[in-house]
């Protein structure tokens, strides 16, 4: 069985700048050029903009989301984004810093990112929706295997074996599936 990179989950973006401070009108403005273009691409989702705050941080960071990696990917290699950011270099006290992710990593966005998150409620309730009956099937069929091939297994081994496949399948196969399924109420 082979796991390959889900590219029909929703990915995002997050990008941080640390702008210069005789320069942070023209960064604005630079801001109100890419956010429509970075819209005009297919599977744009939202964009969201964390301005610093005076006496506590320095960067501006934006949050993009897109229904897939791949329409991400597009976005992020295009030429119109190349080019607007070779314009706002010289704004920044240091290179664009971007990381991607995707999937499940609702469950890893830091606060302060900001992302519009399902409330934790649902997150609960879904998450336990899935893992309750994956954690069911996985033991069995390491209880299966186990006895088939006539392998006795502790109980620290069989735990380790069926939290490994539960998160494999939650990773690559469930979440991706069921936060599409569901996406509507996760996040009215």
């Amino acid at each position: 069985m082979t796991f390959t990179l889900d590219t029909e989950q929703t990915a995002t973006v997050v990008i941080s700048h640390h702008v210069r401070d005789d320069v942070k009108l023209d960064y604005e403005a630079w801001l109100n050029e890419i956010i429509p273009v970075s819209k005009s691409y297919p599977g744009h989702l939202g964009v969201s903009i964390v301005h610093p705050v005076a006496g506590a941080t320095v960067t501006y960071t934006i949050i993009i989301r897109f229904d897939t990696r791949k329409n991400l990917l597009t976005w992020m290699k295009s030429g119109d984004r190349k080019n607007l950011i070779k314009k706002v270099q010289p704004y920044l006290v240091e290179d664009d810093k971007f990381f991607v992710r995707s999937g499940l990593d609702f469950w890893f966005t830091p606060e302060e990112a900001k992302a519009k998150l399902p409330t934790k409620w649902k997150q609960l309730l879904m998450t336990w929706s899935a893992i309750f009956p994956l954690v069911l099937a996985m033991s069995a069929v390491i209880d299966w295997l186990a006895t088939s091939a006539h392998i006795p297994l502790g109980h620290e081994l069989k735990v380790l074996s069926t939290t490994f496949l539960v998160v494999l399948m939650m990773v690559y196969v469930v979440m991706p599936r069921y936060t599409k399924l569901v996406h509507k109420w996760l996040f009215s």
